[in-house]
């Protein structure tokens, strides 16, 4: 006998939206092995349970109820689907779950049935798949399979024919064979432009980048060791070295550098190894030690380094002290060194600055400078270079779509013209600038690419190919802004009608939030005029796919209640008919609006409507009321609403809530539509007030480029508070030649998945953007620890941020660019952008984000949890 899920597991803690579907999920048996390392747990549900909620729950088993056993936990689902269901729908819904099984249990099937061609014929499914060896040897299991999933699981009768294609191979081949090519030549081109360092030696396009990323993971800012030299060296030649030797050599050293600044020395000979390596003093072997592990008077200490900069100063008796900065990236020293000054051109000449030197000397803090420095030097070595530089080789490249110069006042700290020279060398195609609020990165930007093109240009004249700028590398002007949302217009198409005008007002019910993907099911409407409800309208509509459980369980319509209702094609001109003369109406009217005008459009109706929105002018009348929502005016107006998210009864309660505010309009002196929307229409001030969300604006053409300037001036001439302003209506206005990208965690998408706003909301969001961005984690790391984000609270939810984003973006249409929010080229600047945040008092100042340009490779690994 069958039991509800809840019954059998009444102690299991799971998350709201999964224990909601498995409220009316019947077991029909649990087994277990002889051993009791087996649970099977077999489940009937009337709805489908996708397969990344079956594996998520059979976690919780595992985990809650038994912790410290060694058992597996199975489920095995069934569904006893409505008759809307036809095979072909079942796999457009379930496709992405069989995708998952497969890969949970074959890699070779899970490829395979995903580059896979798939035609329904009646109860046969004809899959054809690439012709490989592999493949072959297991298209018997995959249809196996398949066949098991559609018919014992979901109840059909379905037959699996597999076939073949020739598989698509050799792009991929040649993709790797052009890549490897690549990683060689650039690591050619690095070593020969070490060897002709300072001969003006420069790497090839797409080679790689100068010395950028240092060797050691230190601290999430730098790249990847080829030498280690660990802390744990300070025993031999640190601190405890340094004890040993302190009162002897140590104390030499530095009693001869004394006798050599008064000129009482004798040590004239610069060099006594036979080491050509060796350019000062002995050799040595330790090992060398991190500067930032230096602290304080350490003793003798060994370090390696760049030299960032080198200069002297002449004392008395022909002697001279050379100071020069070594950095190890880590932090830097200062080095100083008591030589004669008849050894200064001879050791100026191998101390050059860029070069790679390995130090012994003693730690001490200079009584003059009060700074720690290196002195009593007893050997200085030349090194190879111990960087690694990043490298694009990737076959295509990224283009990165979000990214800082310094002209981002006390944020960005790379220059303009460093950004393009980096991308170009990296082989990208293109690179956006959008500095927050400004322009002016735009001309350091032209400017380079000038430079870039005359060069490329002369390249292509000497091969005797034609120069064509179109196809050569893009600098893609845009900026961050800061924009309001001004848009909540009460009234769209105005005609000139006055508020004594007959209205419509309606509500619908879809399967989602998509009015491109999905479909309306109930359309409910009541004829205003005069005061009076004049006539009613209501009808299921059939969407001819399935209904999903959630959007049941919020309307309580499922799929029995539509299957003999009419079809849309049907149901829209008897709407359009009711709706003949008037204005319509609707609580939220964008998302209702844009399901009916899109499916107008789909059956040639005009869509040149004007419609009334009862949710602006709640916001309007009622300032001081916290929810607008449909349900929470009806309490405020005391209006019944008991069967809230069912469309006529929703029309209904709606038009009471109208009749309402068209009392309190005419007591504003208000006549006609068109005074309506002016006497909603917030002022220059107003917007400046509003709260601001960043956003990215793209110049696609010259004339986007000069209305992005346009935006730009209004926003600091007329809307600037604290930041320069964009309010959406005038985005709207010079929105050709544009392209409005929905920004980082600032911005408003992605504040309003944080906050949980409704998803229609959410879908009047994305409705705005052309296309939809998501970020590294790192970028977005802070929020873990924040209270501010009690939503957020590992690596996984961000990650699953990222995921709903792409979601959104497939669900609506929308592209998904992944950039790097760049405000530094190369992890270890950092620290400048850590400088400026200290300076502006942020307490998080040393947690920077890794926000750095990546390569395309770097940025694949980033989102890899988003698969292929």
């Amino acid at each position: 006998m069958s039991k509800i899920f809840s019954e059998v597991f009444p102690t299991l803690v799971l998350e709201e939206s999964i224990r909601q579907q498995l409220e009316q999920v019947a077991v029909e048996k649990v087994t277990t092995t002889s051993r009791k390392d087996f649970l099977r747990v077999y489940i009937c549900s009337s709805h489908l349970i996708s397969k990344e909620i079956i594996l998520k729950l059979e976690r919780e088993i595992k985990a809650q109820l038994f912790p410290k056993t060694a058992i597996a936990i199975k489920i095995y689902e069934k569904f006893q689907l409505s008759a809307q269901y036809t095979p072909e729908k079942f796999w457009d819904v379930y496709w992405e779950s069989v995708l998952l099984e497969l890969k949970e249990y074959d890699h070779i099937l899970y490829n395979a049935a995903k580059g896979a061609d798939i035609v329904f014929e009646a109860d046969r499914m004809a899959l054809t798949v690439q012709d490989t060896v592999l493949v072959r040897g297991k298209s018997e299991e995959l249809a196996r399979i398949l066949e098991k999933i559609w018919n014992e699981r979901a109840g059909f009768g379905v037959t699996v024919q597999i076939s073949y294609k020739e598989a698509e191979t050799g792009k991929y081949e040649k993709e790797d064979e052009r890549k490897i090519a690549m990683q060689v030549a650039a690591i050619s081109a690095r070593i020969k432009g070490s060897d002709e360092e300072g001969a003006g030696g420069q790497a090839p396009r797409n080679a790689g980048m100068e010395e950028t990323v240092k060797n050691e993971p230190l601290k999430e800012k730098t790249g990847f060791l080829q030498d280690k030299a660990p802390a744990a060296d300070l025993r031999s030649s640190g601190a405890a070295a340094g004890s040993r030797r302190q009162g002897d050599t140590v104390g030499r050293r530095q009693r001869d550098d004394v006798k050599q600044a008064k000129g009482q020395g004798t040590r004239s000979a610069y060099k006594r190894s036979d080491n050509p390596d060796v350019l000062y003093g002995r050799d040595f072997d330790e090992e060398a030690i991190k500067i930032e592990d230096i602290i304080g008077e350490m003793g003798e200490v060994v370090i390696r380094g760049k030299i960032a900069n080198f200069d002297r100063r002449d004392i008395r008796n022909e002697k001279t002290i050379l100071f020069f900065d070594v950095t190890d990236f880590t932090d830097t020293l200062t080095v100083k060194l008591f030589v004669a000054t008849e050894n200064v051109p001879e050791i100026s000449a191998v101390l050059k600055v860029g070069s790679f030197v390995k130090i012994k000397g003693i730690a001490m803090m200079d009584k003059f400078d009060h700074e720690l420095t290196i002195g009593s030097i007893a050997g200085i070595k030349k090194i190879p270079d111990f960087t690694v530089s990043r490298m694009d080789t990737s076959v295509k490249k990224r283009v990165e779509l979000h990214c800082h110069t310094k002209m981002s006042d006390m944020d960005g700290v790379s220059e303009a013209k460093d950004i393009v020279k980096r991308a170009y060398k990296w082989g990208h195609p293109a690179i956006a600038i959008t500095d927050h609020g400004v322009v002016q990165g735009f001309t350091d930007a032209n400017h380079v690419w000038e430079d870039l093109w005359k060069e490329e240009k002369a390249k292509r004249k000497e091969k005797g190919e034609k120069a064509d700028k179109q196809d050569f590398f893009k600098v893609i002007y845009g900026v961050e802004a800061y924009i309001v949302d001004d848009l909540k217009e009460i009234v769209t198409g105005d005609k000139g009608q006055n508020l004594d005008e007959t209205y419509v007002v309606f509500d619908i019910e879809t399967t989602g939030f998509s009015p491109i993907h999905n479909r309306i099911i109930e359309i409910g409407a009541v004829k205003v005029r005069d005061g009076q409800i004049l006539d009613r309208y209501s009808t299921f509509v059939n969407p001819e796919v399935p209904i999903p459980f959630e959007i049941e369980k919020l309307t309580s319509i499922n799929d029995a209640m539509v299957m003999e209702a009419p079809k849309i094609e049907e149901v829209l001109p008897e709407f359009f008919a009711f709706c003949e003369g008037t204005v319509m109406v609707a609580h939220n009217a964008s998302f209702d609006m844009s399901f009916i005008r899109e499916n107008a459009a789909r059956q040639g109706f005009s869509t040149d409507y004007t419609y009334v929105d009862t949710m602006v002018i709640s916001r309007v009348l009622l300032p001081n009321q916290n929810k607008h929502t449909l349900d929470a005016l009806c309490k405020v107006f005391h209006i019944s609403l008991e069967n809230h998210h069912r469309a006529v009864d929703d029309a209904e309660a709606t038009a009471h809530i109208f009749l309402k505010f068209m009392e309190m309009l005419k007591e504003e002196k208000v006549r006609t539509l068109k005074e309506l929307n002016t006497f909603a229409r917030p002022s220059a001030e107003n917007i400046s007030r509003l709260h601001p969300y960043h956003c990215i604006i793209l110049a696609k053409n010259d004339l986007g480029r000069i209305h992005l300037y346009r935006l730009v001036s209004m926003s600091h001439l007329q809307y600037f508070n604290r930041q320069p302003k964009i309010p959406k209506s005038e985005i709207l206005k010079l929105r050709d030649g544009l392209i409005i990208g929905s920004a980082c965690e600032a911005g408003e998408l992605y504040r309003a998945l944080l906050e949980g706003r409704g998803d229609s909301e959410i879908a009047g969001i994305v409705g705005f953007y052309d296309y939809l961005e998501i970020q590294p984690l790192g970028n977005n790391h802070f929020m873990i620890a924040s209270e501010k984000h009690p939503n957020i609270r590992s690596e996984e939810d961000l990650m699953e941020m990222n995921r709903r984003i792409v979601r959104l973006g497939e669900q609506f249409n929308k592209p998904v660019a992944a950039t790097c929010d760049v405000h530094f080229l190369d992890p270890e600047d950092e620290v400048y952008r850590r400088i400026i945040m200290a300076g502006k008092g942020f307490d998080d100042a040393d947690n920077q984000a890794p926000l750095y340009l990546r390569t395309t490779e770097e940025m694949l690994s980033e989102f890899a949890h988003l698969g292929s």
